[in-house]
């Protein structure tokens, strides 16, 4: 025996009085005398028919449906990130339906689907006789085919003759189609609330989980949406809701699908809902995904609202987390020191980190900022910073590959040029101090600017834009002596992959964001990393390795060098402390990161890259694993 079904009736709503009963009634007379007419004058073929015939859709959009498709973001270990859609509709064929989530759409809007072609007159009269006797509209005669043509071929106005059109529209897809073609476009067409289109979008978005994964209980809650998704909503109207699903299972029951014990069951079985609105949070990885989006849409040139992608990316959502902290941490310490300083608020900073790993040159964290909600520009691939002395050890790197070696000197004394102009410049060390003659591994340590620019008179521009350029350093780059200060404005993403040959034995791939991209037809799209090349020599790569852990032993980076093991990095600062920048790594991890402030204001007195970003990059490196450092 079926459970006893509840009323459906809205409690809010105020009784209805005989008067409006017998209004309500004669309404629906006339609507429906006025439908069948309609119906009983197409099928008779008046010369109506033939009129309206002739300004009909094109059937083309239900013979070759291709529907607007979600997109989906993963992250390394194929947990879905992100949505990005027009429609959130994630089309699936009928066969990875199951069986009975099929039926119970069926018995709920079409119990005789497979039995008329199109158009279902019996359920039309039933429909009149049950809402007459109710007073009210509780049941519709379209059917599922005439659904299908509403859907995708006519407007939502409510006219008899948009009414009629729909019912000589179902009758021709009847003809055109399959049944199972016409189920498969309508689970996947059906709006089912939540923002969620078909079947398959609106299984994630109420329980978090496949359509193919669904019991009895949240298939029958579905199936009760499409009369009325907004009313009967499980997240809004959860007693109207159950009172639907008490209905489907009922009708799933009378019609043989299930039994009365299955349905009793199903109705016991408790659901858990998941909120669609709490769960789109993009704020830990609303920077990753961004970059990736900009990336996949120069790679497909289509619209990924609309394409139906399946995009695998290389972030690593513990390392991610653990990047938002630190950089949300690290600058809430350094605003707060900032005010102490200064004895009144002033704005706070930004930062940004980047964290690559080093065998496989994959982007495991990326974060663009403090707040990618109120923030959104990503400081790590968009905003072009001066590199300041995070420049170095290109220069460096470029005389070893022409025979230098760490243990060469070179003069630190003060150095002055005067350009074609007649402006003299000369390069100011830190501090004011100059050491006379010093080893490469000594200056670079200690990051003496006047050293550099001699060491970059003496290798040549060229060659270090040549080095730049093969460790994919696209952005322009000057072509004079203050390139050895890091006068270019570079992003901190590509500066950073730029030390991967120190790190890596001499070779350099782009990093890469994505692994790879399902079309919706099954193409594989490959990710974006690149070849894997050889930049340096591998005893040149490990001299500029060692020398850079000479920077953290006992340079400017040696506030990092608490984690103990084989770390290096180099330190840098922009002019007036506008950028400070620290790039570090080890055995397994490439990371950067930047602090500064986006109009490009002073950070302020002492705000150097080993004050102020070195201590986010050891927050991050040290919440990970022991086996990461």
């Amino acid at each position: 025996m079926s459970p006893e079904k509840p009323s459906t009736e809205d409690p809010r709503s105020p009784p209805s009085g005989k008067r409006r009963q017998r209004i309500c009634r004669s309404r629906h007379i006339v609507v429906v005398l006025a439908v069948v007419t309609l119906i009983l004058t197409a099928a008779c073929g008046a010369p109506l028919v033939a009129l309206i015939a002739l300004r009909l859709p094109d059937l083309s959009s239900v013979a070759h449906y291709q529907p607007p498709q979600t997109s989906l973001i993963y992250d390394r270990h194929g947990n879905m990130i992100a949505r990005i859609f027009e429609e959130n509709r994630i089309v699936i064929p009928l066969a990875a339906m199951p069986d009975l989530l099929v039926k119970a759409f069926i018995a709920a809007e079409d119990n005789r689907f497979f039995d008329h072609q199109g158009l279902d007159f019996f359920s039309v009269f039933r429909a009149v006789v049950v809402n007459l006797r109710r007073g009210e509209r509780g049941q519709g005669g379209s059917t599922i085919t005439q659904q299908v043509a509403r859907s995708l071929l006519l407007t939502p106005e409510k006219t008899y003759v948009r009414k009629f059109k729909e019912a000589i529209l179902a009758w021709r897809i009847d003809t055109l189609l399959s049944k199972e073609e016409i189920l498969y476009i309508y689970l996947n067409q059906i709006y089912l609330g939540a923002g969620a289109y078909g079947v398959e979008a609106a299984s994630q978005a109420y329980f978090r989980k496949r359509a193919a994964d669904l019991s009895l209980a949240e298939m029958a809650v579905l199936a009760g949406l499409p009369q009325a998704p907004s009313r009967y909503t499980p997240l809004g109207f959860p007693k109207r809701a159950v009172a639907r699903q008490l209905y489907v299972l009922n009708r799933m029951a009378a019609a043989g699908y299930i039994t009365p014990q299955q349905a009793r069951e199903a109705y016991s079985s408790p659901i858990t809902y998941h909120n669609p609105a709490a769960a789109d949070e993009l704020e830990e990885n609303g920077y990753f995904i961004e970059a990736v989006k900009k990336k996949v849409a120069r790679q497909v040139k289509m619209p990924l609202t609309r394409a139906g992608l399946r995009i695998y990316t290389t972030l690593d959502p513990g390392m991610q987390h653990e990047a938002t902290v630190a950089v949300k941490d690290g600058v809430r310490e350094i605003h707060a020191r900032m005010v102490k300083g200064n004895g009144a608020k002033t704005p706070s900073p930004q930062a940004a980190l980047a964290s690559i790993e080093i065998s496989s040159a994959k982007v495991r964290a990326l974060v663009g900022g403090t707040d990618f909600s109120t923030s959104p520009f990503d400081r790590a691939t968009q905003a072009k910073r001066q590199a300041g002395s995070s420049f170095k050890p290109l220069v460096y790197a470029t005389a070893l590959a022409i025979g230098w070696e760490p243990e060469s000197s070179i003069d630190d004394s003060p150095f002055s040029l005067t350009g074609s102009n007649g402006v003299r410049w000369q390069p100011k060390n830190f501090g004011g101090k100059y050491h006379g003659t010093v080893t490469l591994a000594e200056a670079l340590a200690h990051s003496y600017n006047s050293a550099a620019v001699r060491l970059l008179q003496a290798v040549g521009v060229k060659r270090v834009h040549d080095l730049a350029r093969a460790t994919g350093i696209a952005s322009s780059l000057p072509p004079d002596l203050s390139l050895a200060l890091g006068s270019a404005d570079l992003t901190l993403l590509e500066l950073t992959a730029a030390y991967m040959p120190y790190a890596r034995q001499g070779r350099f791939s782009p990093p890469s964001l994505i692994e790879r991209i399902e079309m919706p037809d099954g193409t594989v799209l490959p990710g974006d990393g690149g070849e894997i090349r050889q930049v340096l020599a591998v005893a040149n790569a490990y001299k500029m390795r060692r020398m850079l852990e000479g920077v953290v032993r006992g340079g400017t980076g040696r506030r990092v060098a608490v984690l103990g093991g084989s770390i290096g990095g180099k330190t840098g600062t922009s002019n007036d402390n506008r950028d400070a920048w620290f790039i570090g790594f080890n055995e397994r991890l490439l990371t950067g990161v930047w602090v500064g402030y986006d109009h490009n204001q002073s950070l302020g007195d002492g705000e150097t890259g080993g004050r102020t970003a070195a201590p986010i990059w050891l927050a991050y490196t040290r919440s990970l694993p022991q086996s990461f450092w």
